[in-house]
């Protein structure tokens, strides 16, 4: 059996993996005054940051319903199924329109996984089922280690504004407006597929501190595990603290990675995330 890999342009998994692995990709789409630019595809994280300090914030869509039809019967030439994996349903309705392009199309088994969170650490569970693919593994195995993968994978974030998540509907006002009067930096994780505050912190540093604990307390126990840290435009900031971790963490396998312009949109510049899984 022939398994393709699809994932969503939220994974921000950089174009040469994606070919290296032969992992597909569906973008979501920024839209700047009634102009729609796919990311990865017409605007590059880059071009994004520079964008948004002269124009207002952009409204950001999920995919067409079509492009996952016309993707999956494209497929269907080649191979005898797809795991489609996308961000949180909890965020976006991306997934459920995976599960709807599922029932249109004919001729190929379609498994959609709901990674139940985003950005690179998405990237992790498509990375994982392409290499699998690529051995012949099965389909429903690739998806069991998928599943076993979702018990270890922990990932924060933290914002240095919050009015981002709030005005996208990501968190509620009453937590935006805490955050904003007490000038705290807080914490953030994924919890039942949204994303909630984990816990409060008053400064940049000690948010990142915390989570070199919360990291420290899995891969202490010698284990191998991957990890990454995902940057809003804060790739110098991002390689430092890269550096660091990889001399505390001799274990863990470190990549580097960013919030492209669609999570951009609603973490806003300068946001820094570091999530992780048992290998």
């Amino acid at each position: 059996m022939k398994t393709a890999v699809v994932t969503d342009s939220t994974a921000y998994i950089p174009k040469e993996l994606r070919e290296k692995w032969g992992i597909y990709m569906i973008p979501l789409s920024v839209i700047f005054d009634h102009e729609t630019y796919r990311e990865e595809i017409d605007i590059s994280a880059e071009e994004f940051y520079k964008e948004v300090k002269q124009r207002e914030l952009p409204s950001t869509s999920m995919p067409p319903i079509g492009e996952f039809v016309a993707l999956f019967e494209k497929l269907m030439k080649e191979y005898d199924a797809v795991i489609s994996i996308h961000l949180s349903s909890g965020i976006s309705g991306t997934f459920q329109g995976a599960v709807s392009a599922c029932d249109m199309v004919d001729g190929i088994k379609v498994y959609p996984f709901d990674s139940e969170i985003s950005a690179m650490v998405q990237g992790f569970y498509a990375l994982e089922a392409a290499e699998l693919a690529e051995q012949g593994v099965h389909v429903e195995e690739i998806l069991e280690r998928l599943k076993e993968m979702k018990r270890s994978i922990r990932a924060y974030f933290m914002v240095d504004d919050l009015s981002h998540l709030q005005r996208g509907g990501r968190l509620s006002n009453a937590q935006a407006l805490i955050g904003s009067l007490l000038q705290v930096k807080p914490l953030l994780h994924f919890q039942d597929k949204k994303i909630v505050p984990f816990e409060k912190v008053r400064t940049r540093k000690k948010a990142m501190n915390r989570v070199v604990e919360l990291l420290a307390a899995d891969a202490n126990s010698g284990e191998e595990y991957r990890a990454v840290i995902i940057h809003a435009n804060r790739e110098a900031e991002a390689l430092e603290w890269k550096s660091e971790l990889e001399s505390l963490f001799p274990n863990v396998e470190f990549l580097l990675s960013y919030f492209g312009p669609v999570i951009g949109t609603h973490l806003g510049e300068g946001s820094m995330g570091l999530g992780w899984y048992k290998k």
